[in-house]
């Protein structure tokens, strides 16, 4: 799967994540220190969170490797193509599990902790416990990096996802300020067209219609490869 897909998805994906998450960058605790080390703990909060989302990669890439071994990489594909778009036309909100609920409370209780420290080991957890929590467009990320297929695959997927909603969020968290909520109403708009674009890409790729990097013949003793031999 194209990297600047996942790149595409978290720079559209950041709009949302502004919403969501601008009041916890806006909380972020300030280290001891001159405006270097604000940037410093800034950078080592997104790098954190980041990082979560490569550890997701290498799950979704054993889970994809497990499938494609299995013989399932076509349907795979087509399968969790047609799930995100069903998702996300028919469920907006869907309701957690209580022992998810439970886990996200868990998750929180910890994030609250950390909040009251300033140093940097600090920032870096509090970065990595917000990549757990949940959200809809690491579903979709997460998906698109089961579909990668092998677990550097989608670790440089999901990482790719990670930074591109980085930029958003750092500015928030540097400026102190949260887009006027009339562009973010505008840009928002955009998000939809990501996330069926990567659906209709996973789709096209479970098809097998043997164009290369877009839909590779996947019926061949090696599967993943886009080249020929």
């Amino acid at each position: 799967m194209e990297l600047s897909l996942a790149l595409a998805l978290g720079l559209l994906g950041s709009l949302h994540c502004a919403a969501m998450c601008g009041p916890l960058q806006l909380a972020l605790p300030l280290p001891p220190g001159g405006p270097g080390r604000l940037v410093t703990g800034r950078l080592i909060y997104q790098l954190g969170r980041v990082a979560t989302y490569c550890v997701l990669g290498l799950v979704a890439g054993l889970v994809g490797k497990s499938l494609i071994l299995a013989g399932l990489q076509r349907w795979l594909s087509i399968t969790l193509g047609g799930v995100i778009l069903l998702g996300f036309f028919l469920s907006k909100k869907a309701a957690l599990a209580t022992p998810v609920v439970s886990v996200v409370n868990r998750l929180k209780a910890a994030m609250a902790w950390q909040l009251r420290h300033r140093s940097l080991r600090s920032l870096a957890l509090l970065g990595a416990l917000n990549g757990l929590l949940p959200c809809g467009l690491v579903y979709v990320a997460f998906a698109g990096a089961v579909a990668a297929g092998t677990p550097p695959a989608a670790i440089l997927f999901m990482g790719a996802f990670g930074l591109g909603t980085t930029p958003t969020l750092l500015a928030i968290s540097l400026s102190g300020r949260i887009l006027p909520l009339s562009l973010r109403l505008k840009l928002r708009s955009a998000i939809p067209v990501g996330v069926c674009l990567l659906a209709g890409m996973l789709i096209l790729r479970g098809m097998s219609l043997g164009i290369p990097y877009v839909s590779p013949d996947l019926s061949g003793a090696n599967p993943v490869c886009c080249h020929a031999p």
